[in-house]
């Protein structure tokens, strides 16, 4: 008799997952009713009122957000939706269709002879560089102006104000903040975890697996397998935290919250929304129109692309 195979296993890897939708939506419930009984506790509102869930910020602190950090904020989200695509197409496409080779001329000369690399390697080496220099003019001017003190812990009640966060928020009754002033605790946390930490992780790690490096040195000293899982792990982190932060913008004051990153404005206008819409159209539109041809004769610019 043939073996009769389950209806199961002709589902999809996707449709394999939807299982996990319910299951998270009774996940999420039990932790706010957890949240909201542990706050109903004398001793938990005793530290409620100890630690409201900010930590408060030097007296020369700024108050505010300069533009240039608008400007800094939505590019920055353009170049992570790219490096996210071309990474992903690294992973998840066969063989490339297309190869890039470097012009060993101009400036940029080499003794050994420029190594050839994926379009995709190329497309996601590119919108690396182009989210990196963003990035150095952002540390620049976060130090420049003093805006590094909003992100970065200057006491040890971030810890407990963290906690106090969290718990506010897992119970959905959000921390009274306001972040054209000061961060609560996790925000503060959560940023500092993502300037400091993932992105000069993903950085370093990326610098690692690139076919650009070549030495056997570094090779031996930095395998390669660790290196990716840490690489895609930041990925993982950096796509978490964007979810969450979406999520918490349009919960907590779309209107004022998209004000302050796109704006630069602290009221309840419409400049900051018709600004993210506009952002949201030009990346819409980048996303469609980087296909292989145009793909193709951007990196013809700097170089030679080849089928095989």
């Amino acid at each position: 008799m043939p073996y009769a195979r389950s209806p199961w296993t002709k589902l999809g890897p996707w449709t394999k997952l939807w299982w996990a939708i319910p299951l998270a939506i009774v996940l999420l419930a039990a932790v706010v009713l957890a949240a909201r009984g542990i706050r109903a506790l004398p001793a938990t509102q005793a530290f409620l009122v100890d630690f409201p869930g900010a930590s408060p910020l030097p007296v020369w602190a700024p108050v505010g957000f300069p533009a240039w950090l608008a400007w800094q904020h939505g590019l920055n989200v353009f170049f992570l939706l790219f490096i996210v695509r071309s990474g992903w197409q690294i992973r998840s496409a066969g063989r490339p269709s297309m190869f890039w080779t470097r012009r060993n001329t101009g400036l940029l000369r080499t003794r050994r002879a420029p190594r050839r690399m994926g379009i995709n390697v190329w497309l996601h080496l590119t919108v690396d560089a182009l989210w990196v220099l963003n990035g150095v003019v952002f540390y620049v001017l976060l130090f420049a102006t003093g805006q590094w003190v909003r992100i970065v812990p200057v006491s040890w009640d971030i810890i407990p104000n963290a906690l106090s966060a969290a718990l506010q928020y897992a119970s959905l009754d959000w921390p009274v903040t306001d972040g054209w002033v000061n961060y609560n605790a996790l925000q503060t946390l959560s940023y500092f975890s993502i300037v400091f930490v993932a992105a000069p992780l993903a950085l370093a790690t990326g610098i690692r697996l690139s076919p650009l490096c070549t030495s056997r040195r570094l090779g031996a000293l930095i395998p390669l397998r660790p290196t990716r899982a840490v690489h895609v792990g930041v990925m993982v982190f950096f796509l978490a935290f964007i979810v969450i932060h979406v999520t918490l913008v349009f919960a907590t004051g779309a209107l004022r919250n998209l004000n302050h990153m796109y704006a630069a404005q602290s009221d309840d206008g419409w400049t900051g929304f018709w600004i993210f819409a506009a952002s949201l159209v030009v990346m819409l539109v980048a996303w469609f129109a980087a296909g292989p041809r145009l793909v193709r004769a951007v990196a013809s610019l700097g170089g030679t692309v080849t089928t095989r």
